[in-house]
């Protein structure tokens, strides 16, 4: 095991390890319905080679490569590749709002559902890859299915706090950009960006041949608005004070936010792209796997 533990302090340390702890849990909750990489299994047709990681096949080692340059590879086929997986994890100010009817923030829960994702990818001996990103891309790791890369990618997110505002649009083009090879990309934000922006990126990610897939995270207040009293709204990212009774406003603005989640599922309908809404007061093994499986019906009719 490599010694990344003699570099954090032990508050890093204890974080880490209960980001761990709770992504286990979410995977434990069900692996039914996991999503499996249709390009599985050796052919005849060679594609390319692979450096070698502890836990690969042995029987696919390149052993003229060897002797030439002293280093360990496999021969990949056209059907061996490994899906490649992106997760794009919005860290904007608005990320870190958790109402008393939640038992996380989205922030908390945003991580949760990405390390389990990360987790669940490798498992399968794919690659798994990670983007961070507010007005800008902050963090890339480069998709691996190294053993090492799930602890990375887990440690990145515990580096990362929510900030800033979001721009997640031009964001999204930007990972479309830095993406190499045809991946699987999974966001997970809570979409509070312009509409218009939010679909050009999408659109972009499409047009690059990605599979793309949508997991808006929000707070049940955020739907709901199930406040009673005259309450001073505070913007997370820079807006301006308002004061407003919630009953005068709660049936607009529950229609706003109900148009709003609607225009990004019929924007990901149209594209292509799976979609899912979770909620911070749903257990999220649920959430992941009711996500996982409606995908995987998605494909099988497809």
């Amino acid at each position: 095991m490599a010694d990344w533990q003699t570099f954090l302090s032990p508050t890093a340390l204890a974080k880490l390890e209960g980001l761990e702890l709770r992504a286990r849990r979410v995977v434990e909750g069900f692996l039914a319905g996991r999503h499996r990489s249709p390009r599985r299994g050796f052919s005849t047709e060679f594609a390319e080679h692979r450096e070698y990681a502890p836990g690969d096949d042995l029987r696919y080692l390149d052993w003229k490569v060897f002797a030439r340059s002293d280093r360990f590879y496999l021969k990949l086929h056209e059907e061996e590749t490994n899906l490649a997986c992106y997760l794009v994890l919005d860290t904007s100010e608005s990320m870190r709002f958790q109402s008393d009817r939640a038992a996380l923030s989205k922030w908390q829960a945003a991580q949760v559902l990405t390390a389990s994702l990360a987790y669940l990818i490798l498992h399968q001996q794919d690659a798994a890859g990670l983007a961070t990103a507010n007005t800008e891309v902050r963090d890339f790791v480069p998709a691996a299915g190294y053993p090492s890369q799930w602890r990375l990618i887990v440690e990145t997110l515990n580096r990362r706090q929510p900030e800033g505002k979001t721009q997640l649009g031009a964001c999204l083009q930007t990972v479309a950009e830095r993406i190499r090879k045809r991946s699987l990309v999974i966001v997970i934000s809570d979409l509070f960006d312009d509409p218009d922006r939010l679909a050009l990126g999408l659109r972009h990610l499409h047009s690059r041949r990605h599979d793309v897939s949508v997991l808006q995270v929000v707070d049940p207040q955020e739907q709901d608005f199930a406040i009673e009293q005259i309450t001073r709204f505070r913007g997370m990212e820079g807006e301006s004070e308002v004061i407003a009774n919630p009953a005068l406003i709660r049936r607009a603005y529950r229609d706003e936010f109900d148009q709003f989640v609607e225009r990004m599922r019929r924007e990901c309908h149209e594209q292509s792209i799976d979609f899912a809404l979770v909620r911070t007061d749903q257990p999220l093994d649920q959430a992941l796997a009711a996500f996982l499986r409606n995908r995987k019906e998605r494909l099988s009719w497809g």
